[in-house]
């Protein structure tokens, strides 16, 4: 199979062998990924979206709905679902494509469940990968949901273009928790299940939320993030979060924050998987032989692939 040209065809099942060549642990195999992704021409009309939360919080249910919405306005959708993994096994129950039963069956959908290898920050060390695969077999919206562990998920926010928290009615104590940590870097929280006796609940925590919101530091240049309520179960709020979504998006595209934040998260990712591959004290080596530079560029450009320019550092 030619995977370049099936995934420009949005092939799904090239898309998936590819993502999972990403994955591999195999060194063939994360070349030919590599030399794949750098194939393609960069994409930035795409809307990357990350939801997180704590478990039981709902987020598959909430995304069975969001993305729906995108399919009815005839947009694509690919939902990267990362599941904790088992320290032991390093196996995962990869359940959520299963729990996206309606949305999973829809023509311009596509599920992909990972398991996260016990990597901190809510998502797997390939997830960014995945992103530009998906990118490149021309969805318009990627979802990304994370595992749901709290405070170390702030990596996520480096991946996305905006952040969704989920929360629920009685995590006080969860959100003191992690008030330094992602309900800084979100630009909406959704308080769900608001259905049923559950109402009266969902409009107290609202104003709790207001008053943590209130002292924190804002998240993104004019924007004061944004407090809903949904119900995947009556199927209430979620329009009005896609509608926030896109006026956050218009923003940052007219004042070029968009695109800059972009370009900071490529260069984060780069430098990151670099010194992770070369190890601390040669990474610094390069840095003050200003050799650094010239290899952000050469990547950056697609004049070399990552993997290349990191087996001939």
């Amino acid at each position: 199979m030619d995977l370049f040209s099936e995934i420009n065809k949005r092939n799904n099942n090239a898309l998936s062998k590819a993502i999972t060549l990403a994955e591999s642990t195999l060194l063939e195999d994360q070349k030919i990924c590599s030399n794949l992704i750098s194939k393609f021409p960069k994409k930035n009309n795409s809307i990357r979206i990350g939801i997180t939360g704590i478990p039981g919080v709902g987020k598959s249910s909430f995304i069975e709905k969001f993305g729906q919405i995108f399919l009815k306005e005839g947009k694509s959708v690919a939902v990267l679902a990362i599941d904790p993994s088992s320290e032991t096994t390093k196996g995962s129950i990869l359940g959520d494509k299963s729990r996206m039963e309606s949305l999973s069956a829809q023509k311009n959908a596509f599920i992909r469940p990972s398991a996260n290898n016990g990597v901190l920050g809510g998502v797997s060390n390939k997830t960014r990968e995945s992103i530009l695969l998906c990118e490149a077999a021309g969805y318009d919206i990627i979802i990304i949901e994370t595992v749901g562990v709290g405070q170390s998920e702030t990596v996520v926010s480096q991946l996305v273009d905006i952040m969704v928290l989920l929360t629920i009615t009685g995590a006080g104590d969860q959100l003191q928790a992690i008030k330094r940590g992602i309900i800084e870097l979100a630009h909406i929280i959704v308080i769900t299940k608001d259905d049923g006796d559950n109402k009266i609940k969902a409009k107290q925590t609202l104003t709790e939320l207001k008053n943590i919101i209130s002292i924190n530091s804002s998240v993104a240049k004019n924007w004061i993030p944004k407090i809903v309520k949904c119900s995947a179960q009556e199927n209430s709020g979620i329009s009005d979060i896609n509608l926030i979504i896109k006026q956050f998006i218009e923003g940052s595209k007219k004042d070029k924050g968009f695109l800059n934040k972009r370009k900071e998260q490529e260069i984060y990712w780069i430098k990151k998987t670099i010194k992770e591959e070369i190890g601390n004290k040669k990474y610094k080596e390069i840095e003050d032989n200003k050799k650094l530079n010239e290899i952000l560029n050469e990547i950056t450009s697609k004049k070399k692939s990552l993997f290349d320019v990191i087996n001939n550092i």
